[in-house]
């Protein structure tokens, strides 16, 4: 299995920025999509990025793209969250996931969770 920990998340006035590590575990994370996702209270869980097992393909959100930006290391077996102009509607609990046959922004194929970062965005 892939074991997943998340940081990074703090408070953060709008149009602040803040950079979300995730840092995966177990010797199979390399063989992952590995990506970001997020849950405001009320609202269900939204893909936000993702980056494939080859790091050659990445996937955003329309409503972060130009503003947030995924990257993957893999000599440290690492992916990051650059989250560039923040508003109040990104605020949320932030999770990193992988998939093991899949890669993109749908929750349901992710089998594999951190246990979230809070991001709070106040205007």
């Amino acid at each position: 299995q892939v074991q997943l920990v998340e940081s990074g998340g703090g408070s953060v006035q709008s149009g602040g920025s803040l950079r979300l590590s995730c840092i995966a575990s177990g010797n199979t994370g390399r063989r992952y999509c590995l990506g970001w996702f997020r849950q405001a209270p009320g609202k269900e869980r939204e893909g936000v990025a993702a980056i494939d097992t080859g790091g050659s393909s990445t996937y955003y959100a329309d409503s972060v793209k130009g503003r947030f930006a995924i990257s993957r290391d893999y000599a440290s077996t690492t992916i990051s969250l650059q989250m560039n102009s923040l508003k109040p509607e990104d605020t949320a609990i932030y999770y990193c996931a992988a998939a093991p046959a899949y890669c993109g922004l749908n929750p349901l194929y992710f089998g594999y969770w951190g246990q979230g970062t809070q991001v709070t965005v106040s205007s």
